[in-house]
């Protein structure tokens, strides 16, 4: 402060940057309360999108209770093949995302966070690309709901318009995901010790866990239903 009374630029800009100074607080307890923040804003969020997803599944659950036959004649015409490599992507792209985030809190393990972020991200992305052929493929074989769909009994075009909502949402879901992976990887390549401890990682890599256990769910629903037998 000058000493006229006037804030400087200097300590004006301080105080924008670090509300929690007034508080008094070490800089290591400063950044827990950070953390902390970010991570409960995080959860908050994912259990709006729980509600969701939780409403989407109870549908499914309702509609398959009342067509069990015509749901499972349907979900033999998803392509396993495709389902399970996408299980197989996302299960390993969890994996380094955990890593990463337990990386980016120890010193020294700055290359290992990442490799972790950027196997992520290319995981993600071979998700998306398997998942556009998979849709092309339905897209074929008349597996949209309508007019030309191929399916005969009537229930089975709800399965598929669960299908591709589900599937539709959950994509631009891992999209998101991506996104934000990706830059925090920019972010880390321009300002080298970005990552080192930073809540961000936590709060994305969190996310896109529950972007994993969203195809969990989606996985045995939609690829092994009627295929017991």
């Amino acid at each position: 402060m000058s000493p006229g009374g006037d804030i400087t630029p200097t300590t004006a800009g301080r105080h924008l940057r670090e509300p929690w100074d007034g508080l008094r607080l070490p800089e290591t307890g400063a950044f827990a309360y950070q953390r902390a923040g970010a991570t409960f804003g995080m959860w908050v969020f994912l259990a709006s999108e729980v509600l969701f997803f939780g409403a989407l599944f109870l549908l499914y659950t309702v509609l398959r209770l009342e067509h069990a036959t015509d749901f499972a004649t349907a979900a033999r015409e998803t392509n396993i093949v495709y389902g399970t490599l996408n299980t197989a992507l996302l299960l390993t792209s969890g994996l380094t995302a955990a890593i990463a985030a337990q990386a980016s809190e120890q010193d020294g393990l700055r290359r290992l966070t990442l490799i972790c972020l950027a196997a992520t991200v290319l995981l993600g992305l071979a998700f998306l690309v398997v998942k556009g052929l998979e849709y092309r493929e339905d897209i074929d074989k008349h597996l949209v709901p309508g007019a030309d769909f191929a399916l005969k009994a009537p229930a089975t075009q709800l399965f598929f318009g669960f299908y591709w909502l589900s599937t539709s949402v959950h994509a631009i879901h891992l999209s998101t995901g991506v996104g934000l992976i990706a830059r925090l990887i920019w972010r880390e390549w321009r300002a080298p010790g970005f990552l080192l401890a930073s809540p961000q990682v936590e709060v994305a890599t969190l996310y896109w866990g529950f972007v994993d256990m969203v195809w969990i769910f989606l996985y045995p629903m939609l690829y092994l239903d009627g295929r017991s037998a």
